[in-house]
């Protein structure tokens, strides 16, 4: 290779350069490592810290959440039991009251039927007695008309209400 006046290539080694080269990067070494070294790793030591930190907070997070889901979950299940209970409660509740008013109904109706009959036999006897006071005196006018005499109303309408009574008696 051509020599360079002033000095050597890129690639020629020069035994002055690369002792002063390591001189001051020994003391650029040591000015660091007295200096910028500890605050660094202490940077480090510290972000490494908050990063374990954080990590632990996410996980116990995490469990806090998944705690609370659980939580979440029974007391969900809980509720939907209660409802479920509370729903056959009303069922049993609503069959009972509907029980009952039915049994309340069919009092009333055997009371008003009971009451029904009652007036219907009243009305059925007076019909009777009006019906035999009626053929009492159609057959008293009927017989005084041809006997052409006019007896005594009250002794033929008791003549007559005796012999209807011995005619029922005979049935």
């Amino acid at each position: 290779m051509v020599d360079e006046p002033g000095g050597g290539g890129l690639l020629t080694v020069e035994g002055g350069l690369v002792i002063w080269t390591l001189v001051v990067f020994g003391l650029l070494l040591y000015v660091l490592k007295r200096s910028a070294w500890p605050v660094l790793l202490q940077a480090v030591r510290e972000r490494e810290q908050r990063l374990e930190r954080q990590l632990a907070e996410a996980a116990q997070a995490r469990e806090e959440a998944a705690r609370l889901l659980e939580q979440q979950k029974q007391a969900l299940e809980r509720a939907r039991a209660e409802a479920q209970e509370i729903v056959t409660k009303a069922k049993v509740v609503a069959e009972k009251e509907r029980a009952a008013l039915l049994a309340r109904a069919r009092e009333e109706y055997e009371l008003l039927l009971a009451r029904a009959k009652k007036d219907i036999e009243e009305e059925k006897a007076k019909a009777i007695l009006a019906l035999r006071r009626e053929a009492v005196d159609l057959s008293i006018a009927a017989a005084s008309r041809l006997i052409e005499q006019n007896l005594d109303s009250e002794a033929n309408r008791r003549l007559a209400l005796e012999y209807l009574a011995s005619l029922e008696q005979r049935r």
